[in-house]
C-alpha cells in the first residue's frame, strides 16, 4: 500500500502540522464529505477522502503560506504531483492560482467552506449534531451573512456551479457526508 492510500499515516501527518482540535475535525469532516461525493461520482472514496483530509495541512503552522507550504510538505512525504495539485487547487483565487479542473477538485473547492457553515449550524442546534440538521436550516444561515461570517459564500456558490450541483443538492450531500463521520468530528448524536 502506497503512502497516498495510507489513511493512518495521512492522519498522523495532519496532526503533526495541526494541533488545534477544530482544524483536525475540519480535515476529518472534509474527508468524510469527499468520500461521500466520490461514491456519488463513481470514484475512489479512499483517495478523495485523503485529499479532503490533507487539504488544509499547512493552514495552522503556515497560515500566510497556505496552499504554498503544503507542496513542500507533501512532496517530502512521498505524495505525487496530481495529489498535491488537487489540494492546492482548493485555494483557487484566494491563495492559489491552480484552478480546479477535475471533478474531485471542483467538489473540494465547493464543500471546504460549506463544511464550516454546516459545523456552525450544528453547534447552534440543541442536539449539537448534524444528524438532525436539514438543508432548509443551512440555507437560512447561508443567507444570513453575519452568521459564520468567515465562510465565503461566493466560493460555495461558485464551487457548486463548477461542480454541476445546485446549492440545495450540494448542501444535502455535504450534510450526508458529514453525518457519516459525525461521531469522529464531535457532531454525532448525543443520545444514548
Amino acid at each position: 500500500m502506497s503512502i497516498q492510500t495510507d489513511r493512518e499515516k495521512a492522519l498522523e501527518l495532519l496532526k503533526e502540522y495541526n494541533q488545534t482540535e477544530s482544524l483536525v475535525n475540519h480535515g476529518l469532516a472534509v474527508s468524510g464529505v469527499m468520500s461521500h461525493f466520490a461514491g456519488l461520482e463513481g470514484e475512489d472514496p479512499e483517495y478523495w477522502g485523503l485529499v479532503g483530509l490533507l487539504h488544509d495541512l499547512d493552514y495552522e503552522k503556515y497560515p500566510d503560506q497556505h496552499c504554498v507550504k503544503v507542496v513542500e510538505i507533501l512532496t517530502a512525504n512521498g505524495y505525487d504531483q496530481a495529489f498535491i495539485n488537487s489540494i492546492v487547487s482548493h485555494g483557487y483565487g484566494i491563495c492559489s492560482e491552480v484552478e480546479p479542473t477535475h471533478q474531485m477538485e471542483k467538489i473540494l473547492y465547493a464543500i471546504d467552506e460549506l463544511t464550516g457553515l454546516i459545523t456552525a449550524c450544528a453547534y447552534m442546534r440543541p442536539s449539537k449534531s448534524v444528524n438532525d440538521l436539514e438543508v432548509k436550516s443551512v440555507k437560512k444561515k447561508f443567507k444570513t451573512t453575519s452568521f459564520a461570517a468567515g465562510v465565503n459564500r461566493e466560493v460555495v456558490t461558485k464551487g457548486a456551479e463548477m461542480a454541476g450541483y445546485s446549492l440545495d443538492d450540494l448542501m444535502k450531500e455535504t450534510i450526508l457526508g458529514m453525518r457519516a463521520v459525525a461521531d469522529d468530528i464531535g457532531l454525532g448524536s448525543n443520545e444514548a
